[in-house]
């Protein structure tokens, strides 16, 4: 007898059924799981629920009762009749997780298996500066690639982490919770209901709420040192202002736009090269000294 109803199910999302699925499950006919359902099965039955196991389709279809059969998407069913729940916004983030857990565990990829935060740091660098140029390059492509594998490393260091000793272990399910207490945190205009809803209240009401969050004592709390000497300097420069520190003296500029600044930087960088001067290098030891003298100037404002 033909299946009366097939229930489309997401083995990541076992207890995620519409209303339609729970009017099927309730139309008083037994339940059948075909093993691509299996997780879901297992949270019914859990639930109270009566459902039987079955080979395949065929073996549902062989039944003499008429039956609503549960089965993962891409399952070819003879039913009268098919439903299913859409998979919520980011249900492939479980399948990366599923993926990443299957490579890190016993019989998975050797290679993966032996890998730690330290030999993966330069690739989470690397693949962080291929997904902005693909982004410079606004090439749609690229970058749904090269964010993919930005998130293969987010998802790589959890997995890592999630077997680490206490005090050193957490899992990806911690990163995310703590990213969106954060993102709600920080966006009390949004959450909250209240607060200012231009953009330059909120980005001063963002400085309030982190300088509130982290207690910093020196604008060089929490910035990378590892970022180009450019991008580090004028991080500092910007967080200094905002904190009444001292900033260094700003030379005369005198482009008229972006471009021409940037042609001038180069003619700097090719003037250091034919010296046999390396400008990133110098650059650096100039932002590290205005770094410490930031750093001393926190220390006299506290004592």
């Amino acid at each position: 007898m033909p299946v009366a109803l097939a229930v489309v199910v997401h083995p990541a999302l076992p207890g995620l059924l519409g209303p339609a699925a729970w009017q099927a499950l309730s139309s008083g006919r037994p339940v059948v799981a075909l093993p691509g359902a299996a997780a879901t099965a297992d949270a019914l039955r859990a639930q109270g629920w009566a459902v039987d196991d079955v080979s395949d389709a065929a073996a549902a279809a062989a039944r003499p009762d008429s039956v609503v059969a549960l089965v993962a998407a891409g399952t070819e069913v003879d039913a009268g009749d098919v439903v299913a729940t859409a998979a919520p916004p980011g249900a492939r983030l479980l399948d990366v997780v599923a993926v990443m857990d299957r490579l890190r565990s016993p019989g998975g990829c050797p290679w993966d298996a032996e890998q730690t935060h330290a030999s993966l740091r330069g690739y989470l660098l690397e693949e962080a500066h291929e997904a902005y140029d693909a982004i410079v390059d606004d090439d749609p492509v690229a970058m749904r690639e090269e964010l993919g594998d930005v998130l293969l490393q987010v998802v790589f260091h959890a997995r890592v982490a999630a077997e680490a000793g206490a005090g050193r272990r957490f899992d990806v399910d911690d990163v995310a919770g703590d990213l969106v207490d954060k993102l709600v945190r920080r966006h009390p205009h949004v959450f909250g209901g209240a607060g200012p809803r231009d953009v330059a209240g909120v980005e001063a009401g963002w400085e309030e709420i982190k300088q509130a969050e982290k207690q910093r004592r020196s604008p060089t709390e929490g910035v990378s040192r590892s970022q180009p000497a450019a991008s580090w300097g004028a991080a500092l420069v910007r967080r200094a202002a905002r904190a009444g520190f001292p900033t260094p003296e700003p030379a005369g500029l005198d482009s008229a736009a972006p471009e021409e600044l940037g042609e001038r930087l180069l003619a700097v960088v090719t003037a250091a090269e034919r010296r046999g001067w390396d400008a990133e290098d110098a650059l650096r030891e100039a932002v590290r000294r205005y770094a410490g003298e930031l750093d001393a100037e926190a220390r006299r404002r506290e004592g």
